[in-house]
């Protein structure tokens, strides 16, 4: 079974594409699986993390408690993997890989979003930062308990590494040990956070839509959106405003994602790329949009930052999510017994407290967090 893999793989897959049977490993030794690439195996075991289901009940944008039909972290990571298979199987890349990575790309996030993890940055700034790709691979190598054998999920080096660098080309030394921290990531890799500012950034105009906080009249000031929205109109002619809204963001989404791969394919080519090892030395990615697209994204990208994500309701939630956290984070490192029994016996065996406090409030859900604030601090709240 296991050549079969193989043959399939040298089969579909690119020259360029990283292939299971060249992966560098797992950071303890075992034996593989009879019918599953290693990629596959690595994707199953993130599906399964506690960590994983916490995304269902974190911040994308609005907090958990605004509405059910805002996207939380979890479907955004389903909808980032969606679009980086589509893209990896059209360019021929390893799937599985993509798909693990981009299952596993925002373990790492805390409560609130982006406001959570500057707080805990601020907070752990003499002890070493905080920073969501790290901490989803501490998440991946260390704080997951799911086997005997070895602390963590064990994944491969490729996902490893896919979770350390993603959307990110840290320097020599930056807490990447044996995963290469100077060199460039994978194509696959490279996809995963191509789809993810893909997702994010045109879903994030359905849910601004949808709360009110941006509006229809000033994204047809924008030159992209404008393009599509007539293309909608021409094509569907008696179609009510909700329905125009979906089609709009479907076609903006397969636009870009037409014009990635058709870039990327001609930056390849150019760069003569014939292995996956041969992208890792170069000073840039080569996913990536046309200058064209570029262009057109651009005052699409600045609007949301504008209107969107510095809007004076998004901004005061972020600002109470990082008292939130502070004043929880202050708390436990003064009297880390009130810490539950699991961080309260990593303190106990000689773990740093802040560490141990910090990774506690890092995998907190929104409603988690919400809910310890007020058992610690609401006078008439039971404990």
């Amino acid at each position: 079974m296991r050549n079969y893999i193989k043959k399939f793989e040298d089969i579909l897959l690119a020259p360029y594409a990283m292939k299971s049977c060249l992966s560098k490993g797992r950071m303890y030794k075992e034996k593989e699986h009879e019918y599953r690439s290693c990629y596959q195996r690595d994707r199953d075991r993130i599906i399964h993390a506690a960590a994983f289901r916490r995304l269902e009940y974190k911040t994308q944008v609005f907090v958990n408690h605004e509405g059910d039909y805002y996207r939380t972290r979890l479907t955004h990571t389903l909808e980032v993997s969606q679009i980086a298979r589509t893209i990896a199987y059209r360019l021929r890349l390893n799937g599985d890989l993509v798909e693990a990575v981009a299952l596993a790309h925002d373990l790492g996030h805390t409560p609130f979003g982006h406001s959570g993890e500057e707080a805990l940055d601020e907070l752990m700034s003499e002890y070493g930062g905080f920073n969501h790709n790290l901490q989803g691979l501490r998440i991946v190598d260390v704080l997951e308990e799911h086997y005997p054998e070895f602390p963590g999920l064990n994944l491969s080096w490729e996902v490893r590494e896919g979770i350390a660098k993603h959307s990110s080309f840290y320097d020599e030394g930056v807490h990447l040990e044996g995963l290469e921290p100077g060199q460039m990531p994978s194509l696959e890799t490279q996809v995963v956070d191509i789809a993810d500012e893909i997702a994010y950034s045109n879903h994030d105009i359905d849910d601004g839509l949808t709360s009110g906080l941006i509006h229809e009249a000033d994204l047809k000031k924008i030159k992209l959106w404008n393009i599509v929205d007539k293309q909608v109109s021409l094509r569907y002619t008696k179609i009510n405003g909700q329905l125009k809204k979906y089609q709009i963001i479907r076609m903006l989404i397969d636009r870009q994602v037409t014009d990635l791969i058709e870039a990327t394919q001609k930056r390849i080519k150019a760069a003569k790329i014939r292995k996956a090892e041969s992208c890792r030395n170069l000073k840039y990615k080569l996913v990536g949009f046309s200058q064209e697209m570029e262009a057109l994204r651009l005052p699409l990208k600045d609007f949301l930052m504008r209107d969107l994500y510095q809007n004076y309701r998004v901004v005061r939630m972020a600002h109470k999510a990082k008292r939130f956290i502070k004043e929880l984070f202050e708390v436990y490192v003064h009297n880390p017994q009130q810490l539950p029994p699991e961080p309260s016996l990593r303190v106990k065996q000689g773990e740093d407290p802040r560490r141990v406090v910090c990774d506690y409030i890092a995998a907190m859900t929104d409603r988690y967090a919400l809910d310890e604030y007020k058992k610690l601090f609401a006078p008439y709240e039971k404990v």
